[in-house]
């Protein structure tokens, strides 16, 4: 496993996922339903804010992945996460919060919310300084 930041610093935080909200995903399921079973999944959350982004939606997309992103904080917060540290984007359950955060980062920066699209990629880079690029932002 790669150690990343402060050597001195907390250990990468490695969510637990939900295995259940990912196979109906990856099985083809209406993220709506996945999300609606699966609350506490960002994933969910996060492909239909992207898929809100996709359909130029973007307060839409934001809402979806605000609710994404404040699951993803209470699931990583639970693993002893204490808001800052290394959340690997190489670790796949932690994709669905890191998604959920390169979401609003787009539409932030859709509707004019500047301070929101900064603030976002500067969690990126705190959580793993490769998941911008990972995510496609730069």
């Amino acid at each position: 496993m790669m150690q990343m930041g402060d050597l001195l610093g907390p250990g990468p935080v490695l969510l637990p996922g939900d295995p259940a909200a990912e196979a109906e995903l990856n099985d083809g399921g209406d993220p709506a339903i996945v999300a609606a079973a699966h609350p506490a999944a960002s994933v969910a959350w996060a492909a239909l804010a992207e898929a809100a982004l996709a359909d130029d939606r973007a307060v839409t997309a934001y809402a979806y992945a605000r609710t994404g992103y404040h699951r993803g904080l209470d699931a990583l917060r639970r693993n002893g996460w204490k808001g800052f540290g290394p959340v690997p984007f190489h670790h796949p359950p932690n994709r669905g919060f890191l998604r959920c955060v390169a979401a609003l980062a787009r539409a932030a920066d859709a509707i004019g919310e500047a301070e929101e699209y900064h603030r976002c990629l500067d969690l990126l880079d705190d959580c793993d300084p490769a998941a911008r690029g990972q995510l496609g932002l730069s």
